[in-house]
């Protein structure tokens, strides 16, 4: 009988607990916190993995951050959506950032994104690899061999003052090949791959994801961006924003500065599953990834080439604009604040005194 009366009890008081949180208009369940809106054009290439990695985790949330996708942009168009406040966020090498700024854009990067890794990493995660269709060019092996070939070459770039263009600048440079030799097709990595096979181009420019898909072409590779010897530098981008952005809402870009190193971090940790997940959302096979910075460190040395490349072709004024200007330091506290990263330096340090 006592057991009886101690389950009623139980389940009374249950009940009634459930009816103040639910039946009683003057006792509710917490809200839960809604969460901030960072708007940033749809991904469907190689530069969506540490957006895809970073909100599959839940590291946007975390911060209290919801990415809203607000649709696929043409490449020229990302910098317009942002100016005009259709989109807050996107990422960008350090010369298409100077290209705006010097035409008066308000844009700011808050944190590195992609780099080139160093040489003792596999090749596959270089920035940019180069090929040509042996059935077209059957004698060049290297990058230098180009210049062997008559007239124009035909190659791709998804768009101007970028990664490729830059790369392949430095490449010309490198082996006295004049840069008024190449013709610039506009293409994306995905098209140039058919492109080079049919030998509509004579140089096929590709990003890690698009790396076999060139090789499984029947394409050579003739180089890569660490050839240019530039290091980090030659796959350097930044994730920007509009500077009254920035000064409206400083700790949602602190929390996305936080969240977006914690993705980038995984991603160089899981490379394939990185992959796979990219593969599962733009519907084509991927076979690799960027490497990203796993630090918050923001080095302004490092904008340096980019923006005399673009002075001493005339692309801007000399002088228009800074290496200082492109960047804030601001937020490098945040995005090096991660506990498990935080470990992982002090496990590495401990390891250097050992060796």
């Amino acid at each position: 009988m006592k057991r009886k009366w101690w389950f009623i009890g139980t389940c009374s008081a249950a009940i009634v607990a459930t009816a103040l949180v639910w039946g009683n208009d003057k006792v509710q369940a917490a809200p839960k916190k809604e969460l901030f809106a960072i708007k940033t054009p749809t991904l469907k290439n190689c530069g969506l993995a540490p957006w895809l990695v970073t909100d599959r985790l839940g590291y946007f949330a975390e911060e209290g951050i919801k990415i809203q996708y607000t649709g696929e942009t043409q490449p020229a168009m990302v910098i317009p959506s942002i100016i005009k406040g259709n989109n807050d966020v996107s990422s960008s090498h350090p010369n298409t950032l100077a290209t705006a700024r010097a035409g008066g854009a308000k844009l700011i990067g808050v944190v590195r994104g992609g780099i080139e890794p160093p040489q003792s990493k596999d090749p596959k995660f270089r920035h940019m690899w180069f090929f040509v269709n042996p059935a077209k060019h059957p004698n060049v092996k290297t990058f230098a061999d180009l210049k062997k070939i008559p007239g124009k070459l035909k190659i791709a770039s998804s768009s101007k003052n970028i990664c490729t263009d830059f790369t392949i600048n430095k490449l010309a440079d490198k082996y006295k090949i004049p840069r008024n030799k190449f013709e610039w097709v506009s293409m994306p990595d995905i098209q140039g791959i058919q492109a080079l096979r049919q030998k509509l181009l004579d140089v096929g420019t590709a990003h890690p994801p698009f790396f076999k898909g060139n090789i499984d072409a029947g394409a050579i590779k003739i180089a890569d961006s660490t050839e240019t010897g530039l290091g980090e530098t030659i796959g350097l981008t930044y994730y920007y924003f509009r500077e009254d952005f920035v000064k409206q809402n400083p700790q949602a870009v602190a929390g996305f500065v936080r969240a977006i190193k914690r993705g980038q971090r995984w991603a160089n940790t899981n490379p394939e599953k990185t992959a796979k997940w990219v593969e599962e959302v733009i519907g084509v096979p991927v076979t690799g990834n960027h490497f990203y910075s796993e630090d918050a460190r923001i080095v302004e040395a490092q904008n340096d080439p980019w923006i005399k490349d673009l002075e001493e072709h005339k692309v801007i004024p000399r002088g228009k604009v800074t290496s200082a200007a492109l960047v804030t330091h601001q937020f490098e506290q945040f995005g090096n604040d991660d506990k498990v990263y935080q470990q992982k330096l002090k496990k590495q340090k401990k390891n250097n005194r050992k060796s």
